[in-house]
């Protein structure tokens, strides 16, 4: 029977490399933000410095590693079978629930997932007990108390990080305003004393009980004497941040780059329970059940779990690599990082997020009290304060934002999660990180009138994950667990290669896809470009690449809606109306994207695109709507289970069906080749196609006149009719616009 056992360890190991892949993906990802929002250094000189300090957390996170231990559950009431089915769980739920997450790009914890999977695989097995032995209430098997203690104290550092790093960003902008290079005088040094010193304190004396070379007398002196090392630390501190900065180097940078050492260390030292703790609390529940001399698992109670963990120093440096690798190489690492920084950025752009109701309100809200507290303030003050916050004329649009606000949201990230972990909390890194940018952002002022609302709701978006997250850790956790109890080694064993298998599909599927589409890349560049004659040809392209690709969907959601009207399939329809409706999202910020761009062409020049430009614009909104005017229609027909069309009529409009999809490709093809000389050809071929369309209608009408036809059905294909003819319309004029547009863009050049 041992060798059951020995091999769930193996496999407790296999997970806990696949889950430090995924979770550092996601989770340890958010520390990179500041140095790689601001460009502090290149990327290979912020992950260089990531890893260093990812392996000096490394040596301090063994003493977190209790939480899995028994900071959860009350492990002397399990035998050595449940502990082993509550950890398998645990770690098949984790490395799925993360990977999907990652896929979506969206930021969640490693820290709730953990602790919310095991309180749901720890609670499934008490109520199992409890129905089975009887007697012991949840209090007993679950540490309540400090479950609760970690819950609240994840959950709390969401508004704790929020407020904080709005309100230290806006002391320090005050401070030293947007010209973070001149005038400076002592006041820089003074801030980087602070700043390294907080870092020293947090990083170092907090975690030196946890390091070998520290004895006793050595820890009882640092704690006796912790504000004249603290006072010394910041003088000594102060002067070489002067120095440095006479010297012409960038305290800015500096601070950035040792803030991304210190979030680094607090990220291992805090985290990395979440992704080995569990696999060697089975290894060393493994250890003492087979030294024991028990022969039944379920006999054998997990009372040694109740000891503090002495983790390897081999395995913690082993995870170090395992993470510093996937900090480096991870792309859906990246994906989650972009969504972070997009969201706290200063620079117009690509919203993420759409508008959502509470958002809008929470904007009217806000615009409300800071009127209110407007009439309060004196004006001087007031006038003061804004010329605090004027951004220069010429900004760097290639950064998400500056280095002081870089500096704030490491110093004060690393800060809150280095206390969180001297006091044994495992706080969410994402969490924190991700709410200290938020806040520094809006007190930057960095959310506009037109993209807080985005902003907000992409915020509201993040958040809501999280706490999705946790209801859905926790029912997946019992879930399984349940599912392993009652299933015996078949369900074990068959559940964890359904995690393996989709994570390596997930893996798989991602290698195929392209790191950003075309369209995206070109944006991405048009707003590094500072050279405004360089701009126009990349807008064009961009122009019609976008537009290429719109055509192209219209062409198959055109299809799509038909087919599953004459087939009478409600799945097809309702997949067509969603993708529709997501469309309609995305044409939006597409054309405010573009609008963007324009705005870096010379303005004299713009003014001479900008009809084209918006009439291509109203050209494709206009086929989009007659979409969803087709489609809505057809989905109600087909879910009222009303009389299909009939087969003629049928046959005739796919026939017309296809020469419209035909020459919507063709346009579509023409368009991301920049290639306009087939444009008149088109306009001849979709009138062509009209008014074969016009006499289908009109013969329709006739048949709705007859006794014994289906007024419902003839109604709704005169509808798909008149539909399909609209769009035809609205691409003869998207061909006569793009024309209009590329000759306009060739006489200016």
């Amino acid at each position: 029977m041992e060798w059951i056992y020995l091999t769930m360890v193996v496999l407790l190991g296999l997970l806990a490399i696949f889950d430090l892949w995924v979770g550092v993906s996601n989770d340890a990802v958010n520390f990179l933000n500041g140095a790689v929002g601001a460009k502090a250094a290149k990327f290979k000189t912020v992950i260089a410095i990531a890893a260093a300090g990812v392996f000096f957390g490394c040596a301090l996170s063994d003493g977190m590693m209790d939480i899995a231990r028994h900071g959860i559950f009350n492990p002397q009431y399990f035998t050595f079978h449940e502990v082993m089915i509550i950890f398998v769980a645990v770690m098949i739920t984790d490395i799925v629930l993360l990977n999907i997450f990652n896929s979506f790009g969206m930021p969640t914890s490693t820290t709730v997932s953990l602790v919310f999977e095991m309180l749901g695989a720890a609670f499934a097995l008490s109520v199992v007990k409890m129905i089975g032995e009887g007697g012991l209430p949840f209090s007993e098997y679950l540490n309540t108390a400090k479950a609760l203690e970690v819950i609240l104290g994840i959950f709390f550092s969401v508004p704790i990080a929020f407020i904080f790093g709005a309100l230290v960003q806006y002391l320090a902008r005050i401070l030293f305003t947007f010209n973070i290079h001149k005038g400076l005088g002592l006041k820089i040094g003074i801030f980087g004393g602070i700043a390294i010193t907080s870092i020293v304190y947090f990083m170092l004396f907090k975690g030196l009980k946890h390091l070998a070379f520290m004895t006793p007398d050595m820890k009882a002196f640092v704690n006796d004497n912790v504000l004249l090392i603290l006072g010394i630390c910041f003088v000594v501190f102060s002067l070489l941040m002067q120095v440095l900065h006479w010297c012409k180097v960038n305290v800015f940078r500096v601070v950035v780059l040792v803030g991304t050492f210190a979030l680094a260390t607090a990220f291992a030292g805090n985290d990395l329970v979440n992704f080995i703790g569990v696999p060697l609390a089975g290894l060393s529940s493994f250890t003492d059940f087979t030294n024991s001399g028990v022969a039944d698992p379920n006999a054998f109670m997990m009372t040694s779990l109740l000891e503090s963990a002495s983790t390897p120093l081999v395995y913690l440096v082993i995870a170090g690599v395992i993470m510093v690798v996937a900090l480096a190489t991870s792309k859906k690492a990246h994906t989650v990082l972009k969504t972070s920084i997009d969201l706290s950025s200063k620079n117009e752009g690509d919203e993420m997020f759409g508008s959502s109701r509470t958002a809008r309100s929470m904007v009217r809200w806000s615009n409300s009290l800071g009127n209110a507290i407007v009439k309060i303030i004196p004006e001087r003050t007031l006038r003061y304060i804004d010329s605090r916050f004027v951004a220069p004329e010429v900004q760097d649009n290639t950064v998400a934002y500056d280095l002081l606000r870089a500096s704030v949201n490491l110093v004060m990230a690393s800060l809150l999660i280095a206390l969180g972990t001297s006091f044994k909390l495992p706080l969410s890194t994402t969490f924190v990180t991700f709410m200290v940018a938020m806040g520094t952002s809006l007190a930057d002022r960095a959310w506009t009138r037109e993209s807080a609302v985005f902003r907000i709701t992409g915020v509201i978006t993040v958040i809501g994950g999280w706490f999705i997250t946790a209801g859905v850790a926790f029912a997946a956790g019992s879930l399984v667990a349940a599912l392993m109890n009652y299933g015996g080694w078949v369900v074990v064993f068959a559940l964890i290669a359904v995690g393996l298998y989709t994570l390596f599909q997930s893996h798989m599927g991602n290698a195929k896809e392209k790191d950003m589409q075309e369209g995206d890349l070109l944006f991405q560049e048009i707003l590094k470009t500072y050279d405004r004659e360089a701009v126009l040809p990349m807008l064009e392209r961009h122009i019609g690449i976008c537009s290429s690709e719109l055509v192209f969907r219209y062409a198959n959601c055109l299809r799509e809606s038909t087919d599953g009207l004459f087939t009478e399939n409600l799945r097809t329809l309702r997949k067509t109306t969603r993708l529709i409706s997501l469309t309609k999202r995305e044409i939006k910020n597409l054309r405010r994207r573009e609008a963007i761009c324009l705005r870096r062409v010379e303005p004299s020049i713009a003014v001479r695109l900008s009809t084209d430009f918006h009439l291509v614009h109203n050209s494709l909104r206009q086929i989009l709507y007659g979409l969803l005017r087709l489609t809505e229609p057809a989905l109600d027909h087909v879910d009222n289970n009303f009389t299909p069309i009939g087969k003629d009529d049928m046959q005739r409009y796919v026939s017309l069906r296809l020469r419209v999809i035909k020459a919507m490709e063709e346009v579509a093809t023409n368009l991301r080749l920049l290639n306009f000389a087939d444009n008149d050809k088109f306009r001849l071929t979709f009138e062509q196609i009209r008014e074969d369309l016009r006499t289908f209608r009109h013969e329709v009408l006739v048949n709705m006149q007859s006794d014994g036809t289906n007024l419902s059905t003839l109604t709704l294909l005169l509808h798909v009719i008149q539909e399909t003819e609209q769009i035809c319309a609205e691409m003869t004029d998207l061909s006569h616009f793009t024309v209009r547009l590329d000759q306009t863009s060739h006489l200016i050049k």
